[in-house]
C-alpha cells in the first residue's frame, strides 16, 4: 500500500470510537481497502439487523478482505436498500434479502452471522444461529432480561461455535494497558470503582401519536417476542433503547459498555446486593420509559461499584461525558475511550515518586484501526483457528456485563435494596425475581436446550 495511502486510511479511521454512526466510513474508501482473496479463504457473513450499529459491523468486517457478505436481512425494505446502495459503492455486489432471520439461517454458505438488531431479539437469534451451526457475533447487551442471558450463556457453552459480544472495549489496547495497571497494586487497595454515562446530545423524545406501519415494513416480525402495541416511530429505529419493551436504557446500553471495564478492573461478578435511584428528572413529559438519570450501588465484599447516567448533559466525573475510574488509597486511575490518567492520592512531590507516574491521556495509534475493527479482527482470528480462547469478550463476559446491569434495572424498578443468592442465581426478594423473567408474545416461544 503506498505511504500517502496508508495516512490517508489512517486519517480517516483514527478516533472514531463513539458511535455506531461515527464507526462508519467512507463506502468508496472501503472498497480501496479490500483486495481479492481465494475462495478456499473466503468468510462468507450474514448480517440481521441493517439500520445502526449491525452495519457498522458489517463494515468493519468488510475491512478484512476475506470477508464475503451474501446476505442482509432486516425488517425494513428501506434500510435493505439503503445498506445495498451503500455496500455497491464499495464495489460489492447486491447480497441476497431477507426479512425473516430464519429464512436467512437456513443457507448453508453462510460461516457467521451478525446481530444488529434491538436487544429483545438477541435471545432467539443467537440461540437459532448456534443450532444452524453458524458463528456469531452479536451486539450487546446480550439479552433484555436475565432468564434470557441464562439461556444464551448455557446454549452458547454446550456448543462448539465462536461467538464474540460487542463489547468492543476489550480489545482496545488502551483499556488492557489500564487494567494491568489497576492489577499490579500500585493504587493501593481499591474502595471505589465509578462508571459513568453523561450523553448531552441526548434530547426528549418528543410524544407523537401512533400511525399506520410505514411502507416496506414487517412490523410483525420487528415485534417478535415483544408485546403486541400499534406502530409508534418512537419505539423504532434507534429510539427503541429507551421501552423497556425491548431494551433498558443507558443502563444496559452505554451502561454495559462500562461496567464491563469495572467488574474487569475489580475482578467481580456478581455482587451481594444493589440499590438504585433515579428517574425522568429532566424530561419528565417525554415519550421515553427508562430514567434519564440514575444513580445504581453494587456492594461487594471491601468495596462498591457505582454506576450513574444522565442525559442532555455532558459534566460527568473528572470533567469526562463517560469513563470508569479506580479509586485507591495512593491515587485514583480513570479512564476513557480516549486514553487514561493517574490521579495521585499523595502530596505532590514529583512524578515518579510513590511508583505514581504521570500518566496523561495514554493511549495506541492502532495503526489507524477502531477499537472496533481490532475487535472484529480477534474474532475472525477465532473462527479462523476454531479457538474460543482467543476471544477478546466471550460469552460470559457479555454475560456478566449484562447481569450486573439488568440488576441495576431491577433496583430501580423495585425501588429497594436488593439482596443476591449466588447458591440459587435469583435475589432473596420475590418482587425483584419478577423482573429477571421474559415473558415472550405473539406465538414466540423462549428457547431451550
Amino acid at each position: 500500500m503506498p505511504h500517502n495511502r496508508r495516512s490517508f486510511i489512517r486519517k480517516g479511521t483514527a478516533g472514531l470510537v463513539m458511535t455506531g454512526a461515527s464507526f462508519m466510513l467512507p463506502m468508496e474508501l472501503l472498497s480501496m481497502m479490500r483486495k481479492s482473496v481465494g475462495a478456499n479463504d473466503t468468510i462468507n457473513v450474514g448480517l440481521v439487523g441493517c439500520k445502526g450499529m449491525g452495519f457498522s459491523d458489517l463494515t468493519s468486517f468488510l475491512k478484512m478482505s476475506e470477508i464475503n457478505v451474501i446476505a442482509l436481512c432486516d425488517v425494513d425494505e428501506n434500510v435493505l436498500r439503503e445498506r445495498t446502495s451503500d455496500l455497491e459503492k464499495a464495489g460489492i455486489k447486491k447480497p441476497k434479502w431477507y426479512s425473516d432471520y430464519r429464512k436467512m439461517y437456513e443457507n448453508k454458505d453462510i460461516d457467521v452471522v451478525i446481530i444488529g438488531t434491538p436487544d429483545h431479539w438477541h435471545c432467539l437469534q443467537l440461540t437459532d444461529a448456534l443450532q444452524a451451526g453458524k458463528d456469531v457475533y452479536c451486539e450487546k447487551p446480550i439479552a433484555n432480561s436475565v432468564q434470557e442471558a441464562n439461556i444464551m450463556l448455557d446454549f452458547v457453552q454446550t456448543r462448539d461455535r465462536m461467538v464474540q459480544i460487542g463489547q468492543w472495549q476489550r480489545s482496545q489496547p488502551h483499556f488492557v494497558d489500564a487494567i494491568k495497571y489497576v492489577h499490579s497494586g500500585a493504587l493501593g487497595e481499591i474502595r471505589l470503582a465509578k462508571a459513568w454515562a453523561y450523553q448531552g446530545w441526548m434530547k426528549p423524545v418528543p410524544v407523537v401519536a401512533d400511525s399506520s406501519v410505514p411502507a416496506g415494513v414487517d412490523y410483525k416480525m420487528w415485534l417478535g417476542p415483544a408485546p403486541d402495541r400499534a406502530f409508534n416511530k418512537n419505539r423504532f429505529h434507534f429510539d427503541f433503547r429507551w421501552f423497556w419493551d425491548y431494551a433498558g436504557g443507558l443502563m444496559t446500553d452505554w451502561g454495559v459498555h462500562l461496567m464491563d471495564y469495572a467488574l474487569y478492573g475489580m475482578k467481580a461478578e456478581t455482587p451481594k446486593s444493589v440499590m438504585a435511584l433515579g428517574g425522568k428528572f429532566a424530561y419528565p413529559n417525554d415519550a421515553s420509559e427508562t430514567p434519564d438519570t440514575l444513580q445504581t450501588v453494587y456492594e461487594y465484599d471491601g468495596f462498591s461499584i457505582l454506576w450513574e447516567h444522565a442525559t442532555g448533559i455532558d459534566g460527568g466525573n473528572y470533567g469526562r461525558n463517560h469513563g470508569i475510574a479506580f479509586i485507591g488509597n495512593n491515587g485514583t486511575l480513570v479512564l476513557d475511550r480516549s486514553g487514561w490518567e493517574i490521579i495521585p492520592e499523595k502530596e505532590f512531590q514529583g512524578w515518579g515518586k510513590d511508583g505514581i507516574p504521570k500518566m496523561e491521556a495514554v493511549r495506541h495509534d492502532n495503526g489507524g484501526l477502531s477499537g472496533l475493527d481490532l475487535h472484529t479482527q480477534n474474532f475472525i482470528d477465532a473462527v479462523k483457528s476454531r479457538d474460543n480462547s482467543k476471544l477478546n469478550a466471550p460469552i460470559k463476559v457479555g454475560y456478566d456485563a449484562a447481569l450486573v446491569s439488568h440488576m441495576g434495572n431491577v433496583a430501580f424498578k423495585t425501588g429497594n435494596r436488593i439482596y443476591w443468592d449466588e447458591t440459587t442465581g435469583q435475589f432473596k426478594n420475590e418482587e425483584a425475581n419478577q423482573y429477571l423473567k421474559a415473558t415472550y408474545h405473539n406465538g414466540w416461544k423462549l428457547p431451550s436446550l
